[in-house]
């Protein structure tokens, strides 16, 4: 597992200080004159936003274990290191996707693909870290999961009155540990909230006794908590104990937590999506999202396919197009496509060359992820791979994955650049990459 989160305060003049998208919307409350002096200070990072309205959330797709790009969205067809899989044409023209996603090969007009990613990171540990922060591990501080961040950033559009967690990981039984998003330096606050297969019940939401005994429980509690905040006023601030436990109170009583609840959806579309864990996941998190949630992440395990390579990509494609493309179709149909950012991959790809037992190992040094609405142009192609497929051709220099987190940021709407404070007052960038402009719609 990731090193466990920090809990330290982000520094009080960030929250303090006047953000971006706070001073576009004083321009529409009588403040265009004092805008108009600070514009040109302005002008390079809103180029972009200035086009378009920033998407307001997330949704992870993550495929745990590694995915082969030669497999998904980067089939090398009728080539030895293609491993005889074959390609399938899309809406968008020229762009190819490997066999078994037929169904999202159907929604690729609003897809778009990043062929030559490449990590530092070849272990499954450390790039899951890397490819959830944008950072390597550092034995100094935890980086926070890119849900977090989205979760935490000042001025992001938020549903009021919301009583479920901002950042939610959908982890169905069995996907390991390597799933969940996390704080880090931003207080576990903004850790994921964890649940496994939505048609199961959510996980310590009802009480386990009866109505008075809670009550009483309640009631000897704030007793505790009042004798442990005496004289301890800045303790009980940092630790927020009973502010957490006050949240989880209202939330285990709220109309909200049937946004959690797919079963009432119509059999139709939920048999669309799929009836696996996975395709119930995607549908929870439309609805997550629909409800005022920033970031749902869905996982998909099992992609470390040493061996029987082939095999082990026909059975996850089977379950990771239905939903995924039905994802983005339900979205689309509900407009919610344009405020949302979907983003599918995993820690890393797969060999070029298979091994004797029919598998392909760990390779971080070019691989593919797909994005997809949210501000992100549909149909496009960053990058792909030369003839032996290990690195990108000659002409098209490298993806790194903190650029991909920058992208996505930007198309949030947030500044990939802009700095908080980790332990020690110490000043971090949410991103060190450079968005990929041709990707930003």
């Amino acid at each position: 597992m990731p090193n466990p989160p920090t809990t330290p305060l982000a520094h009080p003049s960030y929250h303090a200080r006047l953000h971006r998208r706070d001073v576009l919307r004083l321009a529409g409350f009588g403040g265009a004159a004092w805008l108009a002096g600070v514009a040109p200070r302005l002008a390079g990072a809103e180029s972009t936003a200035a086009r378009r309205e920033p998407a307001r959330s997330i949704i992870l797709l993550w495929l745990a274990g590694g995915p082969s790009q030669l497999e998904t969205f980067d089939p090398h067809p009728g080539a030895k290191i293609g491993g005889g899989t074959r390609a399938i044409e899309t809406r968008a023209a020229g762009v190819q996707l490997a066999e078994g996603l037929e169904r999202l090969a159907e929604q690729m007009n609003d897809v778009s693909l990043i062929r030559n990613l490449r990590s530092r990171e070849g272990d499954h540990e450390r790039g899951f870290y890397h490819a959830k922060t944008g950072y390597r591990m550092n034995p100094t501080l935890t980086h926070p999961a890119i849900g977090a961040v989205v979760c935490h950033t000042p001025g992001l559009p938020g549903a009021p009155g919301m009583d479920i967690p901002r950042h939610v990981s959908i982890v169905p039984s069995g996907a390991g540990a390597y799933a969940a998003g996390w704080g880090g330096y931003l207080g576990t606050a903004h850790d994921a909230f964890q649940l496994g297969d939505p048609a199961g019940r959510l996980p310590d939401m009802a009480s386990r006794v009866g109505d008075e005994r809670q009550r009483r429980r309640l009631a000897g509690l704030e007793v505790v908590e009042q004798a442990f905040a005496r004289g301890r006023q800045q303790q009980a601030a940092r630790t927020g104990h009973a502010e957490m436990m006050a949240r989880a109170r209202r939330m285990m009583t709220s109309d909200q937590l049937a946004a959690f609840d797919v079963s009432g959806e119509p059999a139709g579309l939920r048999a669309r999506y799929g009836d696996t864990p996975f395709g119930r996941g995607c549908l929870a998190a439309r609805r997550l999202i629909e409800a005022g949630v920033r970031c749902a992440e869905v996982t998909l395990s099992g992609w470390d396919a040493h061996i029987d390579n082939r095999g082990v990509h026909a059975r996850l494609l089977a379950t990771l197009d239905p939903a995924m493309a039905t994802l983005i179709a339900d979205l689309r149909d509900r407009d919610l496509l344009r405020s949302t950012v979907v983003v599918c991959g995993g820690e890393f790809g797969r060999t070029p060359q298979i091994n004797r037992l029919d598998g392909r190992d760990h390779w971080p040094h070019n691989f593919s992820w797909a994005l997809a609405g949210g501000g992100i142009a549909g149909g496009r192609v960053v990058g792909g791979s030369d003839s032996a497929g290990k690195r990108p051709p000659a002409d098209a220099p490298h993806t790194t994955v903190a650029d991909a987190h920058a992208t996505v940021l930007t198309a949030l709407g947030i500044d990939p650049a802009e700095e908080v404070y980790a332990p020690s007052n110490r000043p971090m960038k949410l991103s060190e990459g450079a968005a990929i402009q041709q990707l930003l719609a």
